[in-house]
């Protein structure tokens, strides 16, 4: 019987325009009602993630910024966390202005950007359909180094790099990658956005890494749910889709890898009657 199932959003819970749809819902509301805890397990932040609980009825924890921290719905505060060190974020910020990369930094108030672009212009489109209270809160900054600098309370949970060119992109993997106590993803594939327009539809293509501290991942996190619950990783279900679930998918009791494609979502894993 299994008694956690932990899965990811953006190519799997959510279809290709971020949405989470009446099917989905529906058997997620199926396994819930079974008695099996549904986590969210992803790299967005806090309140993004925060919404899209709610939105399926998820009631005692999520994973976000790839495991940097748990956040327990009923306390509604954080009750675990792997932090990257303000002077690894002040090493990495300059880095990408060194070498006119993007870049954006996730604190757990907010996503520190200098414009509108890349991952976080999805965010701001998914911010126009939804309440001011379950926005995610975006903050452009013109001098990101400076104002991380000044701050003194604000936690770090994840960094990420974007460019449309691939050579560029490599270049600045390889100088990331000599940084001690950082994790860079390794993303081979480009980011594949879709953004609704009125009636037509954009898509946003760029390639990208994700950098967080050492040790930090997924399945990591859902140790110590395992451990808070008093479970056995063989109760444990693992759903997603990119290189940061590939630890949670491959140490759980059953993991599903969705097939790469941008239409998919819980509905397509198929798993209500053998759960």
């Amino acid at each position: 019987m299994y008694k956690l199932v932990a899965i990811d959003l953006d190519g799997t819970m959510l279809n290709k325009y971020g949405v989470v749809t009446d099917n989905t819902k529906e058997q997620i509301r199926r396994t819930i009602e079974k008695g099996i805890d549904v986590v969210i397990a992803s790299g967005r932040p806090i309140d993004s993630t925060k919404t899209i609980a709610k939105e399926i009825g998820s009631k005692n924890y999520f994973i976000a910024g790839n495991g940097a921290l748990i956040y327990d719905i009923q306390k509604d505060e954080i009750v675990y966390d792997k932090l990257l060190p303000k002077e690894k974020v002040l090493e990495i910020i300059g880095i990408c202005e060194e070498n006119s990369i993007s870049y954006n930094v996730y604190t757990d108030k907010t996503i520190l950007a200098k414009a509108l672009k890349y991952n976080v212009l999805y965010y701001q489109k998914e911010n126009l359909k939804k309440d001011e209270k379950k926005q995610t809160k975006i903050s452009i900054v013109e001098n990101i180094y400076e104002y991380v600098k000044s701050k003194k309370d604000d936690k770090y949970f994840k960094m990420t790099i974007c460019d449309e060119n691939k050579l560029i992109f490599n270049s600045i993997i390889r100088k990331l990658r000599q940084v001690d106590g950082i994790e860079v993803l390794d993303v081979a594939h480009m980011s594949r956005k879709t953004i609704k327009q009125g009636t037509e539809e954009k898509v946003i293509e760029y390639y990208y890494t994700e950098i967080g501290a050492e040790n930090v991942d997924k399945w990591k996190a859902i140790e110590y749910l395992i451990e808070a619950k008093n479970i056995s990783k063989e109760e444990v279900i693992a759903i997603g889709d990119n290189v940061n679930d590939k630890e949670m998918i491959q140490q759980a009791g059953l993991g599903v890898a969705m097939q790469r494609k941008y239409t998919t979502n819980y509905r397509d894993c198929r798993l209500y009657n053998s759960i």
